[in-house]
Parts: structure tokens; sequence; C-alpha cells
């Protein structure tokens, strides 16, 4: 038996003609495979935003009630690792430079091979100096979006369409493929970075959604991190280039289910398409992500899943992203026993052969110190900390890292702080040691995804009724509803490990 599990960073439900888009982007190949595929219609993002997502994926865990943005921890039991109980070799493709700067470590521990391209986003492998030295970070006048010498010297060096790193690594992936179709007991991980910010593609798939003279503003590509400033016919521009990389990345997925098609591995290999969460292009006000409250643009994400003696079809019931490890384990026969620890997630399978109608009653997920959303499937809430300190609130890590940064040597944390770490057996499902810092010491230059205090964009809990309002434009006030609603949040908290502090944090 044989996995190609296909991760596209930050693909949005609404621009998918699988998920009834209004107004889609032109997606064949991802149209292919959900005529193929069980199409998930009730699938959640757990932890945001990226690594925090792609653990949760890796172990079956949450990762977000205990600590933020940071490396696979020393004692998670990963994807790779548990596969090879059964002899699986596990292959990963990607571009997520992610994975080699600090917050990324270990999440290729395991994996058979790898490979990792370079050059997305801000990922300084081309970044020359200046006269000075360190060449600075100066935007044009009048420039809108985020902004780095190192993203403007990578864009330069995309020339022809094999050269995006994406294009790269899907390509490589199916020429892998190719190889190695004759090959048993494998798991292919392919990871695209696109479609994420920037929207850079070549302009013929900008043609598609843009005709002359329809824009005449500036070409912005990448939105920032923060309430949308741009005018209508800017953001309607930048949904225009999202859908644009969004074909292009389509295209290349083409490549690998051609490979599929070719050697007729439907009949013995399962194939995962889904996402690590979605994006605000201007919803509720918002650009981006992590800083408002966890609303579906970013948490209800797409999940097609293809698999042999499978019929396609849809399944609504609620399910997470932390049931990919399950799910994958049990098609390769691998037995929970194995596992050091319990996990959060359930397998998915007996979803796919019709043997249950639902796998679990809710989902909870979030960002590290902002809301806890929940859901079941009917209904999102978001939960807010009780007052404006959101505290208690601590970061376990044993991999004391975080997104760009430590935390020591005045960089997240300061050295005058060190005496308010501590160290112990804090976790309720580990036995092993981990740091446990206070919140209030950690110092992170990522403004997005601060906890410093309870922001203004995360003040208030917050209730929607999906059927009436899926938009969540119309937060509905019924007493009773969200008392019965906290109770099942209490108890999703305690099924999910949350630390205790979590409990008091959000007025429970």
């Amino acid at each position: 038996m044989k996995t190609i599990f296909i991760l596209c960073d930050t693909v949005s439900r609404r621009m998918l003609e699988a998920y009834g888009s209004s107004d889609p982007a032109l997606t064949p190949n991802l149209n292919r495979l959900a005529h193929r595929s069980v199409v998930f219609d009730s699938h959640w993002c757990g932890s945001a935003p990226c690594m925090p997502a792609r653990r949760d994926i890796l172990t079956g865990r949450l990762n977000f009630l205990e600590k933020p943005w940071g490396g696979m921890e020393p004692f998670d039991q990963s994807m790779p690792d548990i596969l090879r109980e059964k002899n699986v070799h596990t292959q990963m493709f990607a571009d997520h430079a992610h994975y080699l700067i600090p917050g990324g470590e270990n999440y290729t521990k395991g994996f058979t091979a790898w490979d990792v391209v370079r050059g997305q986003e801000g990922d300084p492998v081309w970044t020359r100096p200046c006269e000075a030295g360190i060449r600075p970070d100066v935007p044009p006048a009048d420039f809108k979006g985020v902004w780095s010498e190192a993203e403007r010297e990578n864009r330069s060096h995309f020339r022809t369409e094999y050269e995006y790193p994406s294009v790269k690594t899907m390509w490589h992936a199916a020429e892998w493929l190719e190889e190695n179709h004759q090959a048993d007991n494998f798991m292919l991980w392919v990871e695209a970075f696109d479609p994420h910010e920037p929207y850079d593609a070549p302009k013929h798939y900008l043609d598609l959604y843009e005709k002359p003279g329809e824009y005449e503003g500036p070409d912005w590509k990448h939105p920032d991190y923060q309430p949308n400033i741009f005018d209508e016919a800017e953001t309607d521009h930048l949904r225009r280039r999202c859908k644009a990389l969004l074909t292009m990345t389509d295209r290349h997925i083409g490549e690998i289910l051609d490979v599929v098609d070719e050697h007729d591995m439907w009949k013995d290999t399962m194939v995962i398409f889904t996402t690590d969460h979605g994006f605000h292009l201007g919803e509720h006000g918002y650009m981006a992500k992590n800083y408002m409250p966890p609303y579906n643009e970013v948490f209800h994400i797409p999940l097609m899943i293809a698999a042999p003696g499978i019929a396609p079809g849809r399944c609504g019931a609620v399910t997470e992203n932390i049931d990919v490890l399950p799910t994958v384990m049990e098609f390769f026969g691998v037995s929970e026993d194995v596992l050091q620890y319990p996990i959060h997630g359930r397998s998915l399978l007996p979803l796919l052969r019709g043997e249950a109608e639902r796998v679990r009653d809710s989902a909870i997920f979030g960002y590290f110190g902002k809301q806890v959303g929940w859901t079941d499937g009917r209904y999102t809430y978001f939960r807010a900390a009780k007052d404006e300190t959101d505290r208690p609130l601590y970061v376990y890590t044993a991999m004391p890292t975080v997104l760009r940064q430590f935390y020591g040597a005045n960089d997240a944390v300061n050295v005058a702080d060190y005496d308010k770490i501590e160290m112990g057996r804090f976790l309720s499902w580990t036995d092993y040691p981990v740091y446990r810092f206070p919140a209030d010491i950690i110092h992170w230059g990522n403004a997005s995804q601060e906890f410093s205090c309870r922001s203004p964009y995360n003040e208030a809990s917050l209730l929607f009724d999906l059927q009436q309002d899926y938009a969540q434009d119309h937060p509905i006030c019924d007493t009773a509803l969200e008392a019965t609603i906290v109770q099942k949040l209490r108890d999703s908290l305690e099924i999910h490990d949350a630390p205790p502090e979590q409990y008091e944090r959000l007025g429970l």
C-alpha cells in the first residue's frame, strides 16, 4: 500500500469549485481529484498558523493549547517515525523554508529522505550586501504590503515557470513517483508553499482572471498582516492574483496525478489533499491571518481523500487536521500500541468505508494565547480570555525556539528573566521534562502572533449559527445555548489535555 499526501499552503475553500464556490479559481486537477475522493465538508485546522498546523498533522495532537509557533519536540512521535514500525519509506518534497530556520526544527526528523527547495517568500538564499554591509529593507515610496530585499531578490531568479520553488517541488515529486511507482510501502509527502502569499506567478495565469484595462492600480502581490489597507479595486486585484497562483499550483498537482493515472496507482494508493490553514482577503475587514478571531476563512479548510475500494462522495462529519495521522496509520496497518502517549486524532477510515457517521462530536481550534474556537459543524463559538491581561498563560517546550528566534540571549527572552523560567514535568500526557515560560517574559518580534495581552481583535466571545450565517457576520445572543456550548468546550479542553491555566485564562 502507498500514500501520497499533498499539502498546499494557505488554500481557501471559498476559491474551490469542489466546495461550491460562487467565484472559483480554475482548478481542473483538484476537481479531477475531488471526483475520485470523499470530500470532507466539515474539516477544520486545529492549530494555526504554519508550523503549529504541521505539528498537529504529524503528531495527531493539538499544539495551540501549549505553545505557539515552534519546533517539533524531542518527545514527539512523528508520522515518519511511526510508519517506520511497518518499514514504510517516507519521502518529503517541500519548499517550505521554515523547516530550515529557528522554530522549524525536527519536522523532517524521521523521513527516510527529504528535500526542501529554497527561495520562497523572504527565504534569504540569494540576498546580497550593499556597500555598507547588510542591505536594509526599504520599500519603495507609497508601497502597500510586505516588503523585503530577500523576497525581491528571490523573485528576480524566477525567469521560467519551472524555476518557481513550488513548481520545482511538485515536479521533483512527480519525477520521483514516476521512478518509484512500482515500489510498495511508501508515503510521499508533497508540500507546496503556494498559494501562500506573495501572489507571484507568470503573467499568463493572471490574464485568466484580469482583463486588460480592468485594473489600473499598482500590482500589489503581498498583503500585510493587519486590517485591510487596500481599497476595493486593490483588494479585488489581490484576490485575482491569489487565484492565479492557485491555478498555477493546480497545474502542477496535475503532473503528480498524471503519474498516478498512467500507472493505475489508484488501486493500491491513498491520495490525500489538504492545506494547513486559509487566509483573509478583505473578509471582516481583515487581511492575512493570526491576529483576528478564528473565523472560517482560516480554520474551515478543504480535505479530499481518495482510497482503494472507497466510493467517491461527500462527508459531513466533523473532522480535524489531527485525524490525518491515525488515518495513515490505520491504512498502513500500524497499531496504536506503538504510541508512547495518547493522541487526539481519530482515524477517518470508518467514515470513508461508511462504517460510522462520525468519529468526533466537535473540534476545537485556535491560535496560541487568543480565543479558543469550538464547533460541532452547526455552530462555532469563540471563547475569549476573561480579561485584558490574557493571563495566566505559559509556553511549554523542550525546544525553546519560536519563528526566527530563540527563547534566550536577549532575543525572545531577556537574560534578566532567566530566573523566571522553570523546568519540570508540567504536561499531563508525557513525563518528559519541559521548560515552562511565563508569557509575560516573552518578547516575540511577530506582531500578528503576539500574546503580550488580550488584543482588541480578540476581546469578545462570539457565537455563530453556520446554517444561517456561514460568513459569520452576525453573532447571536442565546444565553442558554452558549451555556451548553461552554460546557462542551470545557469537556473538549479536558479531552485535549489543556493545561489547567487555560481554564482560568478563559474564565471557565
